[in-house]
């Protein structure tokens, strides 16, 4: 969710003492040395969550009447309401959140587990990227957010226009049939393959494959981006129709790409930006656009048997200040790096628990505080990995997806 969610709209519950301050002064012993995105300088008052939060399901998990349809899943959904990350805007908190380091051009995290587990798709990359947007404003990503870094470049992530041509160029010229381009790779395979025992060199072997897998692509791809032909109760569950590149379809891309053996799928929905305009843009656009097609996914999942070996997670690279910001008379919330919330279910995961809370005022992530780290260091662990095992040596240095940080979060493993 691309722009930061706010947790006190979605699932940071029980926050009496933030609502009691409503309008009053934020106490400066939160908020004095601390590091503030757009609010420096400016007379910090409280702001209560804007919607009623409630207990659903049987574990009674408090959450936002702003999920209806994802509400009837609580019972699937573990929610971490203690994370906390390094950076205080976008680009740095994406880059940490999506590469486990706000340093620039290290591997992302589909790169690292695709580089760990290799995929089970034989006509179609291993990490998948497709992107949505429905709010405030376009959060601009960075295509680095899924690239391989230093690891071989076979492993890094490909996007997936949601619509148009899914891929640049993947149609074949007029006038060049399969038989006639498959001459054409073979020849460049034949001749890269010449270069392999001369130069050594990784990328060659990339070069290779990536020839290959887009001569599969130009097959597969039109086929698996072709949801006309879903039944229309499946259309209907997500809340989707063809070709209108939505979040709803983009879930839906999701279980196709499941069902066909990619390893890493990521789903980039940006518009949670919500410096203004906060009750709108939550209300009718941003929840509205995402509550019902998660649940059509999860239930999807289920219903063909993937939901088990599945691994899920929800969430934004940061949180939103308790503290109002105003902007052209519309209220908001600033870029808040200190507690925020996240959510996984699926493979390996326990349903119907929470982990974590943030202090009275949800600023500070107080019990069982969980850096970005440590999230993926349990994301791999759930993937079998163990994170401090895999490791590429690079410059003189054996790297990892968590560098020298991350334990995992067991109370949320089944």
């Amino acid at each position: 969710m691309a722009g930061g969610p706010s947790h006190f709209e979605t699932f940071d519950a029980n926050k009496p003492e933030l609502i009691k301050m409503d309008g009053q002064p934020m106490p400066d012993s939160f908020t004095k040395g601390q590091s503030i995105a757009q609010l420096q300088n400016q007379k910090l008052a409280c702001l209560r969550p804007q919607f009623p939060f409630r207990k659903w399901g049987q574990s009674g998990t408090e959450m936002t009447t702003l999920f209806p349809h994802l509400a009837k899943h609580i019972d699937d959904l573990a929610v971490i309401r203690s994370m906390y990350t390094d950076a205080i805007n976008h680009d740095p908190a994406n880059t940490l959140m999506n590469t486990g380091t706000t340093i620039s051009g290290r591997p992302s995290m589909g790169s690292w587990i695709q580089y760990g587990l290799g995929s089970e798709a034989k006509d179609l990359p291993g990490f998948v990227v497709l992107s949505s947007h429905a709010g405030r404003s376009p959060q601009p990503i960075s295509v680095r957010m899924w690239h391989a870094g230093f690891l071989p470049s076979q492993f890094q992530g490909i996007q997936l226009r949601s619509t148009g041509d899914p891929v640049m160029y993947v149609r074949r010229p007029g006038g060049v049939d399969m038989s006639r381009q498959r001459d054409v790779v073979d020849a460049v395979k034949a001749l890269n393959g010449l270069q392999i025992p001369a130069l050594r060199d990784p990328e060659i072997d990339t070069r290779i494959a990536q020839y290959e897998m887009a001569f599969r692509m130009q097959a597969s791809v039109p086929n698996l981006m072709d949801i006309s032909k879903e039944p229309a109760e499946v259309l209907n569950l997500y809340g989707c129709k063809p070709g209108d590149g939505s979040f709803a379809s983009n879930c839906l891309l999701a279980r196709r790409l499941a069902e066909r053996g990619v390893r890493f799928i990521q789903l980039y929905h940006r518009g949670w930006d919500h410096h203004n305009g906060l009750v709108n843009f939550m209300k009718d656009h941003c929840c509205p656009s995402v509550d019902r097609a998660i649940a059509g996914l999860l239930t999807d999942l289920k219903r063909h048997g993937l939901f088990k070996d599945t691994l899920i997670v929800w969430g934004g690279e940061f949180g939103r200040t308790p503290m109002a910001q105003r902007n052209k008379g519309a209220v908001g919330r600033d870029h808040h790096m200190k507690g925020f919330n996240i959510w996984l279910a699926g493979g390996g995961i326990k349903g119907g628990v929470t982990h974590g809370t943030t202090d009275p005022l949800g600023y500070n992530a107080e019990e069982n505080r969980t850096h970005v780290n440590d999230l993926h260091a349990t994301l791999l662990h759930l993937l079998g990995i163990d994170h401090e095992k895999l490791t590429y040596r690079f410059q003189g240095r054996d790297f990892r997806l968590t560098d020298v940080h991350g334990k995992l979060i067991k109370p949320i493993l089944s």
